[in-house]
């Protein structure tokens, strides 16, 4: 009876347990939904390494983009944030003509970060991308360690090698509203092989070569020893940055903007994205009543307005939106709306 009542009593612990899990899963994906940053990633700075990067695929290769690709990858599987499309990055930059003078700074990192409406800008740059190899050859009889810090080195080797990659990474997370780098770090990644071959010009690092290194993306590039090391520096990268997602500020930002058309409850508006508006913002509705101008010069001091309802933005462009009124009155063409 005793053993019975112990098993009874197990089997609800666990049940519990599980349904409690499950809640729990629950109410932090319904949390994370409503409090998730919006974040973009600039492409790495890479100019420190750009003679290794050469050296490993044979031409310079844009590893920089490589890596904030794989960075935006694993952040959206982690779900941690809401990570602004690439796409639409390259956009700005081509458009505004950021980055045109070199490596971009905080103070310009922010300003596009405002265009693009993101609480967070992450940026950073490449500081090491390289192998440390150590080789035991074997050439007419006679064995010679060899160690090799870069890729490349040439002549026929036999015997035992001992590949290692390297690949470091510094970051920034930049507050587009102050421009302030609230977070900074960095992650490094290793591989590291052992293996008996035959091999010349450059012995194991042939295999990065060709083997997807115009997509670093690729599951090619990936089971090469630079690519091992690349991601596991993403992935480590990718950790910490999650470990601050709850912790960032919220960019509130001013916005202010004019009805400009009407069709029933849905209402278009003259301002968007460059404004930092997104869908799922709030607004606020007013209708001017009166103008309180300065006696001596004219000049308005003030425009009294009444609420008369809010709208909620469910489609943005660049310089226009398109939201769901709902209200006291009707909206009206030249009504004045606020966040």
């Amino acid at each position: 009876m005793n053993r019975q009542m112990s098993k009874h009593i197990i089997t609800r612990c666990w049940t519990l347990i599980a349904v409690l899990t499950l809640l729990t899963a629950s109410s932090t994906n319904h949390l994370s939904a409503q409090e998730k940053r919006r974040v973009a990633v600039l492409d790495f700075d890479y100019a420190t390494v750009t003679s290794n990067v050469y050296a490993y695929f044979g031409s310079n290769q844009d590893v920089g983009k490589g890596i904030a690709d794989l960075l935006v990858t694993k952040l959206v599987q982690g779900g941690a944030y809401i990570v602004v499309e690439r796409k639409q990055i390259e956009k700005i930059m081509a458009e505004q003509n950021f980055g045109q003078s070199g490596r971009v700074d905080a103070t310009t990192a922010a300003k596009i970060g405002k265009i693009l409406g993101v609480d967070t800008l992450i940026m950073g740059s490449i500081n090491t991308f390289g192998r440390d190899d150590t080789s035991k050859t074997t050439a007419g009889g006679g064995g010679v360690r060899i160690p090799s810090r870069l890729p490349g080195f040439g002549g026929m080797k036999v015997g035992h090698e001992k590949a290692k990659a390297v690949v470091g990474v510094n970051f920034r997370m930049v507050n587009t509203t102050t421009a302030e780098i609230f977070y900074a770090g960095d992650a490094r990644g290793e591989s590291k092989r052992e293996s008996t071959s035959v091999s010349g010009g450059g012995g194991i690092i042939g295999e990065a070569v060709g083997a997807g290194s115009q997509n670093m993306s690729s599951s090619n590039f990936a089971s090469t020893i630079i690519g091992e090391a690349v991601y596991d520096a993403v992935g480590k990268l990718a950790s910490q940055l999650e470990s601050k997602a709850s912790s960032l500020p919220v960019v509130e930002m001013k916005v202010e903007g004019t009805i400009a058309d009407v069709a029933g409850s849905m209402v278009v508006l003259n301002v968007g994205k460059n404004a930092g508006l997104r869908v799922g913002d709030k607004l606020n509705v007013e209708r001017p009543i009166k103008e309180v101008k300065d006696p001596d010069t004219g000049k308005v001091l003030r425009v009294l307005a009444d609420k008369i309802g809010e709208v909620v933005i469910t489609e943005v462009d660049e310089v226009s939106a398109v939201g769901k009124f709902t209200g006291s009155q009707p909206p009206k063409v030249k009504d004045k709306v606020k966040k």
